[in-house]
């Protein structure tokens, strides 16, 4: 299906949340020529984006004019063919009744949240097909290294579409792909989604190295052994090995673990430096998913039966206020084992 057909076909857009991911695929959309509902929760902010077409926390950006702002969720979904769900992840089960009811029997969503649901356990598009009728082929889960800051710019970016049904991620696959933006498709919508969340804890933990004064051989360890338990946890959920080494695996890791544009780096550096974890977020303007996704970290190892020390240490420093000096001892002086993936 190319482009022009692909934009006959839809004739409605939707995005909930306009946080600066979501803006930057929005303003993707609107630059093919396709019309975008955009959802702002506060009625002023969506007033004011609309106002003004700049976005506060994305200085490049001047929203295209096919960018439509509105705080009505009821109009935003009705009959909307694609869905995109940007929203921080602890915001998804709240919006899934709407969505369910705004959308068509073909729609598709495309969930750019990021994180595990902490009553469940569950991944977004896990808890989206738990909460609705909606069926696994119509959910996509666009994930990768990927900040917004350098989207909107138009530097290369890679990115990977995953849904169980290769028609389903192709279409998103070939409704987002342009020069500077390659869109990859992958079946293991699990590994994916499992990577893109987890590697957020990663990064806190490769934070707190740099916000201690540790250097390259201390990060490149937290990195390594971090997608180790990125690929453990996967593998006992049912996810591929082969995922983790992909874009939602590795590459994400890469770029939110080591970028200036990293709010899980930074909450991880910050605390590092001595500041608590809520000072840190009380003073951010954005949200750092891997806070949240922390959360659940024992009773994923509980439940699971699997060791993931540095995941669990991260937790340790988060919320029961463990000295992160005290945690990297804890960490290096472990019983001695040989490297296992």
């Amino acid at each position: 299906m190319n482009l022009c057909t692909l934009i006959n076909f839809m004739d409605k857009i939707s995005l909930l949340g306009c946080g600066t991911w979501g803006s930057a695929v929005s303003q993707l959309l609107a630059e093919k020529g396709l019309t975008v509902n955009a959802w702002q929760r506060d009625e002023d902010k969506a007033a004011k984006m609309a106002r003004t077409r700049k976005h506060p926390n994305l200085t490049d950006l001047v929203f295209n004019e096919k960018i439509v702002f509105t705080s009505d969720l009821k109009d935003t979904l009705k009959n909307a063919d694609i869905i995109i769900l940007a929203t921080p992840s602890h915001s998804i089960r709240e919006l899934i009744p709407g969505v369910e009811f705004g959308m068509k029997a073909q729609s598709i969503i495309v969930n750019l949240a990021k994180g595990i649901d902490l009553d469940t356990l569950m991944t977004m598009s896990q808890l989206i097909q738990v909460e609705s009728n909606i069926g696994s082929d119509q959910i996509v889960s666009l994930y990768g290294p990927s900040h917004a800051e350098e989207v909107v710019r138009k530097l290369p970016t890679t990115l990977v579409a995953a849904c169980p049904k290769n028609t389903t991620s192709k279409t998103i696959q070939e409704l987002l792909s342009t020069d500077v933006l390659r869109v990859y498709r992958n079946k293991d919508i699990l590994g994916v989604e499992i990577g893109g969340s987890l590697k957020n804890v990663i990064a806190i933990a490769a934070g707190i190295c740099d916000g201690i004064g540790y250097g390259d051989n201390s990060k490149a360890a937290i990195l390594t052994r971090g997608i180790t338990e990125m690929t453990r946890l996967g593998l006992v959920m049912g996810a591929k090995k082969s995922t983790f080494s992909g874009l939602s695996g590795i590459g994400d890791l890469l770029v939110t673990a080591l970028s200036k544009h990293s709010r899980n780096r930074y909450v991880g550096e910050e605390i590092g430096r001595g500041r608590s974890l809520q000072d840190v977020t009380d003073n951010m303007d954005m949200i750092a998913e891997g806070v949240n996704t922390c959360r659940a970290i024992p009773r994923i190892i509980e439940k699971y039966d699997i060791e993931m020390p540095i995941a669990n240490s991260v937790y340790g420093i988060l919320f029961e206020n463990k000295n992160p000096l005290e945690a990297v001892k804890e960490l290096m002086t472990r019983d001695l084992t040989a490297e296992k993936r």
